[in-house]
């Protein structure tokens, strides 16, 4: 009997925790300071470091745009879009492969796709352009830094 309470106690355990793990990524919404900081982070970091720091930045303004197009505040998430595009373009540029966290970067840069993929089913048709271009321009650089990890 106690076998089993316990075994249930650990079940539930484990049905509250891993939902709360998955959303952890996605908990608190970046605000504008943490991505300046962490754009002047990129400047300042060596080239071994830029790509995984690309990505998370690309992360970043991607849940800020999420969260400014939430609010209502279109012109703005479509700024973030764009910047989110030259971020992806400069990330595909620095993708080498002696980058530290590379296969973390692809990670990340996975899910900021997913993340794009839902902010383009949600938005409405007049909007989706920048949404779609940004999302394509993410893809590719996953696409370059996934083929960087595999020929390591």
């Amino acid at each position: 009997m106690r076998w089993q309470r316990w075994f249930a106690t650990l079940v539930l355990l484990l049905a509250v925790a891993v939902p709360a793990c998955a959303a952890a990524m996605d908990g608190k919404p970046p605000d504008p300071q943490s991505i300046a900081a962490l754009q002047a982070r990129i400047s300042q970091a060596p080239a071994k470091e830029q790509c995984f720091l690309y990505a998370e930045l690309i992360h970043e303004m991607t849940e800020y745009s999420l969260h400014e197009y939430a609010a209502g505040n279109v012109e703005r998430a479509s700024a973030l879009l764009q910047q989110v595009q030259q971020m992806a373009h400069k990330l595909h540029a620095a993708v080498s492969e002696n980058d530290k966290r590379l296969k973390n970067a692809e990670l990340l840069l996975r899910h900021t796709a997913f993340r794009l993929t839902e902010m383009v089913h949600s938005m409405s048709y007049e909007d989706r352009p920048v949404a779609e271009e940004a999302l394509n321009q993410v893809n590719a650089a996953d696409q370059k830094a996934m083929m960087q990890v595999f020929q390591k």
